[in-house]
């Protein structure tokens, strides 16, 4: 079990206090999972006060003991109830007033509303780019917990061919998996942002079900067992001569990799290898003009030009109809951090090191889906490879 380092948490302080100040915002109140995480090194029920300048102030709800254990920060105290919020702030010599800030992509519109009433006459201004935007750049210790959970996804995707067999079920194989990565150390939880994104390990598909398409926002859905969930492995019979996708994401530690293989139980029809060939294509054009300073919109639309120039117009990314105007998604903590390589996000660039997924899939409906994913870090001068996994269309 990891503790985050004081120093880790003093680092994103600062740059996200630096970014209020920029943006002329008095404070921010942050209550989200996933940013108590990344700010305090817990996420004990609670409110994270940050003024603009000064000491952060970490105020805990349930379970204070467990806080105060987890959390490197100085100032952790216990919060009776959000309804004594204002006056354990005045208490503590901390003054929130004017512009404040809060989570509004995330936040839920009654929590919204009470702490209108809870802090009368402040003016709440939505900083969730801002959070976004400090940990989209990862530290040296974060890379590092990131490079061991792609350690488990090369570990994983090996057990998966020594258990892999016509005759047993996508969902057989799926339950086998996730059984490996949790005895590996696999957290279980995979958090999302955005609303109603849902994702348990990832998916596992063989044959035409891997071109069923579904709500999630993603090249591939699933069947699934029931449309309760709607997504995902279902009771289909792996069988010889169809792709079989493992699309997989490690969380280990706090942090998430995401990674995609391909394989079938004899070979596939020439029509796949060539479609899987030129995916691998597809990477290879995101790894020659990824580097700082690149839009993100442009790395999405050369690579689309590519797989539309070798002919996947109606296959790339999802089948007619059903296709995503993304390529990469940013990851880290949650699966769809910042950057996002995407349609449309022409003025925002690829920074030192962000780190991101990207999945360059085909889809055919009737036959299924072939594709590869790596997450991959932001350097100096281009890319580095985390997930590491044999790339090879492997025939079992």
């Amino acid at each position: 079990m990891r503790i985050t380092p004081l120093s880790e948490l003093v680092r994103r302080a600062e740059c996200f206090q630096q970014l209020l100040r920029e943006n002329a915002i008095d404070g921010a109140i942050l209550v989200q999972n996933s940013d108590l995480f990344y700010f305090t090194g817990s996420i004990q029920r609670g409110v994270l006060f940050f003024p603009a300048e000064g000491e952060p102030v970490y105020l805990v709800i349930k379970d204070f003991a467990r806080a105060r254990m987890e959390s490197g920060l100085k100032n952790v105290h216990s919060l009776s109830g959000l309804r004594g919020l204002p006056d354990k702030l005045t208490e503590l010599g901390y003054r929130v007033a004017g512009k404040v800030g809060m989570e509004l992509d995330v936040l839920p519109v009654q929590l919204y509303q009470r702490y209108l009433n809870l802090l009368p006459g402040i003016e709440i201004s939505d900083v969730s780019s801002l959070v976004r935007q400090v940990r989209a750049v990862k530290s040296t210790y974060e890379i590092a917990i990131m490079q061991d959970c792609a350690v488990l996804a090369e570990k994983t995707y090996e057990y998966a061919k020594t258990v892999i067999e016509a005759g047993k079920t996508d969902l057989e194989i799926a339950a086998e998996l996730e059984c490996y990565a949790r005895k590996e150390g696999h957290q279980g939880v995979i958090r999302f942002r955005g609303f109603n994104s849902e994702l348990y390990f990832g998916h596992v598909f063989s044959g035409a079900d891997g071109a069923v398409p579904a709500y999630l926002d993603a090249p591939l859905g699933g069947l699934g067992l029931t449309p309760a969930v709607g997504q995902g492995a279902s009771y289909k019979t792996i069988n010889a001569g169809e792709p079989i996708i493992i699309d997989f994401i490690i969380a280990y530690d706090g942090y998430l990799v995401d990674q995609t293989r391909t394989l079938s139980i004899g070979p596939l029809n020439e029509v796949l290898q060539q479609a899987y060939a030129d995916m691998k294509r597809v990477q290879d054009k995101l790894y020659a003009i990824a580097r700082p300073g690149v839009a993100w919109g442009d790395i999405y639309q050369q690579c689309h030009d590519l797989a539309v120039e070798m002919g996947y117009q109606d296959n790339f990314m999802g089948s007619s109809g059903a296709q995503v105007s993304f390529i990469g998604h940013g990851i880290g903590i949650e699966v769809d951090e910042f950057p996002f390589l995407a349609r449309g996000f022409d003025q925002q660039v690829l920074e030192k090191n962000m780190t991101f997924a990207f999945e360059p899939k085909a889809v055919f409906p009737g036959q299924g889906a072939v594709g590869i994913e790596n997450t991959w870090r932001v350097t100096d001068d281009g890319l580095q490879r985390l997930t590491f996994a044999n790339e090879t269309l492997v025939e079992l």
